[in-house]
């Protein structure tokens, strides 16, 4: 299945587990791929991809930082002469398991930051290129915490503000043929995890939030890739302004 060939696609935080994890799928549909991410050379990562010469391009950038991102549009724009998809994954926690009274106002600007202000950033640049042609997919990453987290306070708070932002661009955007909608992954098994927690402990969490879940486990990048890319995809053409949780059915 091609469904996006001659397509140019956008992908923030491109070299993380579920970017990366997107960019593969999206690579093997035939997408062009315009791919951003903090890390100054992706070169060994972007080797691993399977796409014809020319047909991709990656650019280091801080997507906090507006002069960034509307540098890192003006040259997709420069590079492919257009946008037709913007998928927006870059983020992280900052305050994971942190208690309510142990809040720290820097990390809480951080996970707004990192996790909302891009999302916000890199939208309204998409929409600009947009605009032009009348059509496009806007997908963004929210999280189940978006429904409220015990322990995850900041996160929480900047992921339920991208569900919301999904939705007032849906409204905003759609009439001129954009569509906007988001994912909310469950706990995903990713290395940004794997590699801080001890790997007995994170063994007990996979199994403990796993066993928890319908599906009696937790997620994979991929699992994530697929949704993505059907709602970014002409197959959701009448999809949008919705929050997709991919969850294994935890919090039914």
């Amino acid at each position: 299945m091609h469904r996006f060939t001659d397509k140019v696609v956008l992908i923030t935080g491109a070299t993380g587990g579920i970017g990366s994890a997107t960019v593969r799928r999206l690579a093997a549909e035939g997408a062009r791929l315009a791919l951003t991410d903090l890390a100054e050379d992706a070169g060994e990562f972007l080797s691993t991809l399977e796409v014809p010469s020319g047909e991709m391009a990656y650019w280091s950038a801080d997507l906090t930082d507006e002069h960034q991102v509307k540098a890192v549009f003006g040259k997709v724009a420069e590079r492919f002469g257009r946008l037709d998809v913007l998928i927006n994954i870059a983020g992280y926690d900052h305050d994971n398991g942190v208690a309510l009274d142990r809040l720290d106002e820097a990390n809480f600007e951080k996970n707004i930051a990192v996790n909302l202000k891009t999302a916000y950033l890199c939208c309204l640049e998409a929409a600009r290129l947009m605009r032009t042609r009348k059509a496009g997919a806007i997908v963004n990453m929210s999280s189940l915490t978006w429904r409220g987290s015990p322990m995850q306070f900041t996160y929480s708070a900047a992921k339920g503000g991208v569900a919301t932002l999904t939705r007032s661009l849906a409204l905003a955007l759609g009439p001129e043929g954009i569509r906007v909608n988001a994912v909310a992954p469950a706990l995903v098994e990713v290395e940004a995890i794997t590699r801080i927690v001890p790997a007995a402990q994170w063994e007990q969490v996979r199994k403990g939030i796993g066993g928890t879940y319908p599906l009696r486990r937790i997620g994979q990048p991929d699992d994530i890739a697929g949704p993505v890319a059907f709602l970014a995809s002409d197959d959701a053409c009448f999809v949008t302004g919705q929050i997709l949780e991919i969850t294994g059915g935890a919090r039914l």
